[in-house]
């Protein structure tokens, strides 16, 4: 009898361990839920001498890319906190309007000359200054055919850029990121696309600030440079 009883233990707990490995080896073997793809990191500009160069700061070189240049002061407003913000803070601070968002209606706001880019605007101090126009891709400049060249925007602000095209600012934490703030008086190049085609439009907003921001200085905001620059 105890050897009979030892057994039946023996068999029980074979059962017992196999019932339990069977819904855990089914757990292993159901896909993971895929991951959303993370973004590719912005496109670097190349350091090679361009094929073609367009200044958009003068008519012709704005005119080349039906270009028509409008900016608008950007202003701090208050706010509630956002939600789990620690005890103490009841406020927060955004800049308006966000006129680097697709869809954005400028039409209200006052067109500039290309000239007009590098005068000196705003009250000084902390100041933030937006320019937007909309760049259509020729299918010449002069003699040169734009059809597949890279295309890369110079946005060089004193003090600082951010810049938005089509509605977004190319970025990814970590990774060096041409459309935003490059460092104190430093130019933003920023890849339009890899291979352009003659009529593909490119909406661009430019968020110029003065700085630096915790010393505000007593000048203002203004295009130090402004072009197009093709690569083959």
């Amino acid at each position: 009898m105890h050897k009979q009883d030892l057994a039946r233990l023996l068999a029980h707990a074979v059962l017992a361990a196999v019932s339990i490995m069977i819904p855990a080896i089914g757990m292993a073997q159901a896909p993971a839920p895929a991951a959303a793809p993370a973004p590719p990191p912005p496109q670097m500009p190349p350091s090679l001498v361009p094929s073609k160069v367009v200044d958009l700061m003068t008519p012709e070189g704005s005119a080349i890319f039906d270009a028509q240049w409008k900016t608008m002061e950007a202003k701090i407003v208050e706010g509630p906190a956002i939600a789990n913000a620690m005890p103490g803070y009841k406020t927060s601070y955004d800049i308006q309007p966000h006129a680097g968002e697709a869809g954005f209606d400028d039409s209200s706001w006052p067109a500039i000359g290309a000239k007009g880019l590098a005068d000196r605007r705003g009250g000084g101090k902390v100041s933030f200054l937006w320019f937007r126009t909309t760049l259509t891709i020729p299918a010449k400049v002069g003699d040169f055919n734009t059809s597949g060249a890279k295309a890369v925007l110079t946005a060089y602000v004193d003090d600082y850029a951010e810049v938005w095209v089509n509605g977004e600012m190319p970025r990814r934490a970590g990774y060096p990121s041409p459309a935003t703030i490059q460092g104190f008086n430093m130019p933003n190049r920023v890849v339009l696309a890899e291979a352009v085609k003659p009529g593909d439009k490119f909406q661009i907003a430019i968020f110029g600030v003065n700085g630096p921001i915790s010393v505000a200085p007593v000048n203002f905001v203004f295009f130090r440079e402004a072009k197009i620059e093709f690569f083959r």
